[in-house]
Parts: C-alpha cells; structure tokens; sequence
C-alpha cells in the first residue's frame, strides 16, 4: 500500500542558494514516513502495544530537481523490502508538475522497547510488504 503526503514548502526550508536545503528533504520524508505507518494502521502506539519501534538505520537519497519556496510537493511512500529484524520504505518526493525531485530507500530496524536491541519483524507489520 502507498501513502501520499501533499505539503507546501515554506519560506524556513529554503537555503542560502534559494532552494530546498538538502537536510530538510530528510524531514519530508520523515513526515512521509509517518503517513504511510497512519494509513496503513500501525501509528506510533500500535508499535508500543506490539512492544517494539522502528528506528531509521540508513537512508539513501537522490536529489534530482531543486525545489523552491512555494512550490508543491507530494511525498509517496511504499514497502520495499523486509527482512528479518529490518525493513525498506521506496520513497518518492513529486513537484506539483509530476517531475521527479529526490528518491530514497529508507531502511529501519525494529527495536524491543525493553531491551533496545534488535527484534523480528512483527507480523502486523511483515503482511505489508
């Protein structure tokens, strides 16, 4: 299942060079990430009543157009991968014209909350991919 998250970006997000600085396109897809757990039903506190969190280990990203204040952006997020006690989110990042303007593959690992070590994938979440 794919989620979309529509923003706008706003005057705070762009740099010295008029654009989207790069580290803020990190937050968008953090926020996209973040919409996709809601839409597919396992919010923050669904992942605490499974006893685990997800923590980010590795984000690969691919900048490819610059993005300006005002522009409109829509974050796609999707499943890519599962392992054992890992995961792979595919993320996309559109302009209001469908051109493509970074895109990254987001690796997260589940955490036992308790232990804070490394734990399997709950199935809750295992279905998805």
């Amino acid at each position: 299942m794919e989620a979309r998250l529509d923003i706008v970006v706003r005057s705070t997000e762009i740099d010295v060079n008029g654009h989207v600085n790069n580290a803020k396109y990190l937050e968008y897809l953090e926020w996209g990430r973040e919409e996709w757990y809601e839409t597919v039903g396992l919010p923050y506190e669904a992942f605490s009543e499974l006893g685990v969190h997800t923590v980010t280990v590795n984000i690969n990203i691919n900048y490819r157009k610059e993005c300006r204040q005002g522009d409109k952006l829509s974050i796609l997020t999707q499943p890519q991968s599962v392992g054992r006690t890992s995961f792979v989110l595919k993320q996309e990042i559109y302009n209001d014209a469908g051109e493509l303007c970074a895109d990254a593959a987001v690796t997260s690992v589940t955490m036992d909350i308790q232990s804070r070590k490394s734990r399997e994938v709950p199935d809750a979440l295992r279905k998805l991919f």
